[in-house]
């Protein structure tokens, strides 16, 4: 049964040209928006229109339209697009050395934006004719999407073991005391250590990583009071609070949105399989 499932989501993915990929540190999406309802994502946006243009508003009041749309970690804004679908590039913050995104930021907004868009474009259609994909590297992502890798932010150890508990998504629920004492550090000590080192305080790191991981599972048929469940949320209403906050979409609509969607995988753990 779940063949026939996958093989008619491929089919439906097929004729709409709505694609996500998704690795540890990236993600790449082309498919719709949603209806343009304020939205604060924990990871740097880049967005990108398929054909015509984009509206984008920010809570700085900044307003902007055009082809390409760039917003920063954690910034409330909405965006809209002329065209039903549009792409998205988001780039985990943790994932890259301080001052980065900023730096990026600048060069897709500079007087070479035109071409960044188009790169990224084509990057959609070099992922649209893949039948399927085993793995792709930060490296090789940045490459297709800007031209170039982007350095690696390097991690204190301890912080890396409790991202990586963080990310297991175990059923188990991942505290900062159980993180501060594998890491041999009193708790108070440990949260000042994490934000020093992600820039981010371990709490919200946590809430867009539980957010974040939804994305694996928005094509399928699935209970989502039992997914709330499965991925760390206390209750339906947190779940649904915390995914509004992050996406601006309730998770039905993601998920209703999501039905013509193809996802692969790539770089996780071995319980999640690669989509083809």
């Amino acid at each position: 049964m779940d063949a026939i499932v996958d093989a008619k989501c491929q089919s439906s993915s097929q004729q709409s040209g709505h694609l996500m990929l998704i690795t540890p540190e990236r993600v790449f999406y082309a498919g719709l928006l949603g209806r343009p309802r304020k939205r604060c994502p924990g990871a740097f946006h880049v967005y990108v229109a398929i054909r015509d243009g984009l509206h984008l508003s920010t809570s700085e009041g900044r307003e902007s339209h055009g082809e390409l749309a760039v917003t920063m970690p954690n910034l409330r804004h909405t965006i809209t697009s002329e065209y039903r679908s549009a792409i998205c590039v988001a780039i985990e913050p943790e994932s890259v050395p301080d001052g980065t995104l900023e730096a990026v930021a600048r060069r897709l907004q500079g007087p070479d934006s035109h071409l960044f868009a188009n790169r990224i474009r084509n990057a959609y259609a070099t992922l649209a004719e893949m039948q399927h994909r085993d793995a792709i590297a930060n490296a090789e992502f940045d490459e297709m999407c800007f031209g170039e890798a982007l350095p690696r932010r390097v991690l204190d150890p301890r912080v890396m073991r409790a991202v990586a508990r963080i990310g297991r998504f175990s059923g188990e629920p991942v505290t900062a005391a159980g993180c501060a004492a594998e890491a041999g550090l009193s708790p108070s000590r440990f949260l000042h250590l994490f934000k020093e080192e992600t820039g981010i305080s371990f709490r919200s790191f946590r809430a867009w990583k539980r957010a974040r991981h939804l994305l694996h599972f928005a094509n399928q048929d699935l209970n989502l009071a039992h997914l709330a469940q499965d991925i760390g949320y206390p209750d339906s209403t947190h779940f649904s609070h915390s995914i509004r906050r992050f996406y601006g979409l309730k998770p039905r609509a993601i998920f209703v949105g999501s039905r013509d969607l193809a996802i692969y995988r790539t770089g996780q753990a071995g319980s999640e399989r690669a989509l083809t």
